[in-house]
Parts: C-alpha cells; structure tokens; sequence
C-alpha cells in the first residue's frame, strides 16, 4: 500500500488530520510503518484513545496491508510545542 494512500485515509477519518507517513526507522520491511497524526479531534483524549482513532480510522488495512504502526499522535497544540 501506498503511503501516501495511508495519510488520505486517516486524514480523510479524523477532523482537520495532518498525518505523514513513513518506513519505520531501522525495518527492512515495508509494511512496518510510522505515522505522526495531529488533529484537534485528539484533545482531551488519553494516548489509547488517539491511537485507537487512527486504527479505526485505517480500518482493515491494519490487518491486511499494515503489519506495524509506530504512532506518534498531537493535537494542534502540542504540535506546536513539539516542533518549537
């Protein structure tokens, strides 16, 4: 699959998402993925709850095209504080 087809997907499911999508570091197979996601529709949510909204958000990829997700989830804000 694509990665780019994997940003539309969650970017298409979760509220204003920004997501990017890459290779996990240090894997020599290409369906173990990492994906850094912000969107505000993570505020207020405890980390389980945000990463579970991307995996719905991917749907059965996660069992059929994705074998390992490596997430990194933000709201706007903490984006913001994470990059400054």
């Amino acid at each position: 699959m694509d990665l780019s087809e994997i940003e539309k997907l969650i970017e298409a499911e979760l509220e204003d998402a920004r997501a990017t999508v890459t290779h996990a570091r240090d894997e020599h197979d290409d369906d173990h993925l990492a994906a850094t996601v912000v969107s505000p529709a993570f505020d207020g949510l405890p980390l389980v709850q945000q990463h579970q909204a991307v995996y719905d958000a991917l749907g059965e990829h996660m069992t059929t095209d994705i074998h390992a997700l490596e997430l990194s989830t933000y709201t706007p804000e903490e984006y913001e504080e994470y990059e400054g």
